[in-house]
């Protein structure tokens, strides 16, 4: 019996970036600011012992000041020496009312340690408040006015008296510019961040469409070795993978077009021969049809290894291009039908679209059968230009179809019927992405198969 560790599943994150750049961002974003939070936490906690000391010294101060200067002050010149306070310090100096109404202190840590301490050195019959109601003189009975500050009870013999401090004096000061600061300093190292990552992920960007081009059958540029150390790595092994593609490209169709062009010259002798032969009239005719076929496999090699990628693009009719196609295959007798809706000009490379016809077109008859015709379709669709080349032939299982993209790659049934090189697809395929098209092999209705390519609707200007 075996136990499999489950794994939970995993989360759908949709709502997350898909780029390195911003999920990088995010992420040491998300991790400055838990660290500037948590610092802003401790740097409160630290600080406010200190500081509730030093505020209750204060208050203590001020009230042992106010309470000794008006004991020892003449009475005569108390009033000047409260006025004085008033003005000069903010202080004030109330006497105790039996109907007034004091308001708790409000639940705050800091306002709790300052009490505390005061209390422990003016004692513990000492009131504290920041909201003193006292009844209004100018207001009907059981009116009162509210006086707000900081408020600190004190006695002189059997008489209260309350001292009020600006509310000013218990409040951090210049909060705002701490916080100032501190938002300019995370926006300055998330801005830093943001130029690293980007530095980080351009030469990426660059390999990710290189590599794409790559894909396409094109050839991109040498990519620049800039960035950090592993990123230069990188980009200098892609360089080379890039100019090794290109090197054995090369090499592949220069031996190819070699070998095929060596073939034709032995090929025409073999024909001159045969019909020079004097043979029975039915066999000369299959040595030629043989020829011709053996003729028609090296022309395929021959177009597989050319540089169809290299053409330069032009404004053409696609219309135009299958009915010169077309045109060929009437000379021959071939069964081929057109229905092509109105395209606008397009942004093609000529020669290789018409390798791309013939080649749909010729399969089609090859593998349809002569008596079925041929249906070659065009017209518009979500901003596409479709191309269709439909026959009745046995068709291709969906299984295959990717397969029978590739170079020399035939059906079974293909193998002992029509001949052929197996390169009719797999030129058809490198045209359509060299377009940044698509090729789709369908099953047809009835019975048979529709080539399918899709290019995208590019507009002569």
């Amino acid at each position: 019996m075996s136990l499999t560790l489950g794994l939970p599943p995993r989360l759908p994150l949709k709502f997350l970036p898909r780029s390195l750049l911003w999920r990088t961002f995010l992420l040491i974003a998300l991790l400055m600011v838990l660290s500037v939070t948590a610092w802003a936490a401790i740097f409160t906690h630290t600080e406010r012992d200190s500081r509730a000391q030093e505020m209750a010294q204060m208050v203590v101060s001020v009230v042992n000041l106010t309470r000794t200067a008006i004991i020892t002050a003449d009475p005569l010149k108390r009033r000047e020496l409260l006025l004085e306070l008033s003005y000069r310090e903010g202080i004030r100096i109330y006497p105790a009312d039996e109907n007034e109404i004091v308001a708790p202190l409000p639940d705050r840590p800091l306002l709790k340690m300052i009490a505390d301490d005061v209390r422990k050195q003016l004692g513990e019959k000492t009131r504290l408040t920041t909201q003193r109601k006292v009844e209004d003189e100018n207001k009907p009975e059981a009116q009162f006015k509210t006086l707000s500050g900081f408020w600190v009870s004190f006695q002189i013999e059997d008489d209260e008296y309350w001292v009020m401090l600006p509310g000013e004096r218990l409040e951090r000061v210049k909060t705002w510019q701490w916080l100032g600061w501190g938002f300019a300093a995370l926006a300055l190292a998330l801005l830093g961040a943001y130029l690293i990552m980007f530095r980080v992920t351009r030469p990426l960007n660059a390999l990710t469409i290189a590599a794409r081009n790559i894909g396409l059958g094109k050839i991109p540029p040498p990519i620049e070795e800039s960035g950090p150390g592993e990123i230069r790595t990188v980009t200098h092994a892609f360089n080379q993978m890039s100019q090794n593609l290109v090197s054995l490209d090369a090499d592949r169709a220069l031996i190819l077009a070699g070998i095929s062009h060596d073939l034709r010259t032995p090929l025409a002798r073999l024909r001159l021969s045969a019909e020079m032969s004097g043979a029975d009239e039915s066999m000369l005719d299959g040595m030629v049809a043989d020829i011709e076929e053996m003729d028609k496999v090296i022309g395929q090699f021959l177009d597989f290894a050319r540089d169809m990628a290299g053409e330069p693009p032009e404004s053409v009719e696609l219309n135009a291009i299958i009915i010169d196609a077309v045109e060929q295959f009437h000379r021959n007798g071939s069964n081929v039908k057109t229905h092509l809706a109105p395209l606008p000009k397009l942004i093609l490379q000529p020669m290789a679209m018409r390798r791309l016809v013939a080649n749909l077109i010729g399969n089609a008859l090859r593998y349809g059968g002569a008596d079925n015709p041929v249906d070659v379709e065009t017209y518009l669709k979500n901003h596409q230009v479709i191309l269709e080349v439909k026959d009745r032939g046995p068709g291709i299982p969906s299984e295959e179809t990717e397969r029978l993209k590739q170079p020399f790659t035939k059906l079974e049934y293909a193998r002992t019927g029509p001949s052929g090189a197996g390169l009719g697809l797999a030129i058809v395929d490198r045209v359509v992405r060299n377009h940044a098209g698509t090729l789709d092999l369908l099953p047809r209705e009835e019975g048979g198969l529709v080539a399918r390519i899709t290019l995208p609707l590019k507009k002569a200007t």
